[in-house]
């Protein structure tokens, strides 16, 4: 009968991974025990929270930087270390990333890669493909909910936006993508990939005032990497055997 109200109450503290068989055999004293469990709970919350926010993100694959090539192909701007980046020193101080560079090298895996680091680290993250995220704010726009669109971002710390500059936007929505960094500037770190220059980016955004002031509000306490190098995908590929 203990053993069935113990299950009771653990279920009503929502401590739902006390072993179902509860027992103090092995244990020295019953203060041991408790701390097992509790101790349990503890990691298997923090399990759940990190699948969560994972989730949540929306990755479109699991990246690492086991053997991830840091040296050939990546300048990095003074003083901004690779040990920096992997400490996510720079989310803590909501500053940005901007990995700008030739298709292929690299720089949309490094996003992600950090990205699921910072998940791991409890920190609430977004993937979005850039193009992807202005047809959402555009649709919602249309039908009026943009604003609780921009809720979903409130406790969200850091914000991948990939591939900056692969689809022209229209002006409504170059605009309205320019409002919603806006929104971030300060108050969340932002990690871009881009194939083109800043200067470049006029081509995208069409409006050259809306592109200066959207790439003053990202380079403003951003970390700007350069990648250049042959596209790994096609390296892989011609080094396939026929």
């Amino acid at each position: 009968m203990e053993t069935d109200r113990l299950e009771e109450v653990c279920k009503q503290l929502r401590l739902s991974h006390i072993p179902r068989v509860i027992g103090t055999e092995g244990f020295e004293t019953k203060e041991d025990w408790l701390l097992f469990l509790l101790e349990n709970e503890l990691k298997c919350r923090e399990e759940l929270k990190t699948a969560r926010l994972f989730k949540q993100a929306k990755f479109p694959v699991r990246r690492t930087l086991d053997n991830y090539d840091w040296h050939d192909h990546i300048t990095l701007p003074n003083p901004t270390t690779k040990e920096e980046l992997i400490s996510l020193s720079f989310i803590r101080q909501k500053e940005n990333a901007v990995f700008v560079g030739t298709p292929g090298t690299g720089k949309t895996h490094l996003a992600c890669a950090l990205g699921q680091m910072a998940t791991h680290a409890g920190v609430e993250t977004r993937f979005w493909r850039v193009s992807e995220l202005v047809g959402e704010l555009e649709r919602q726009w249309k039908n009026n909910t943009l604003e609780i669109f921009k809720h979903r971002f409130d406790k969200v710390k850091l914000v991948i936006l990939d591939e900056m500059g692969y689809v022209p936007f229209t002006k409504e929505g170059a605009e309205l993508l320019f409002q919603l960094i806006s929104d971030w500037y300060e108050t969340k770190s932002i990690i871009i990939t881009s194939n083109l220059e800043f200067s470049q980016w006029n081509k995208v955004f069409i409006d050259t005032r809306l592109t200066a002031a959207l790439v003053d509000r990202l380079i403003h306490h951003a970390h700007i990497l350069s990648f250049t190098g042959e596209s790994f995908r096609l390296k892989n590929a011609l080094s396939r055997p026929k």
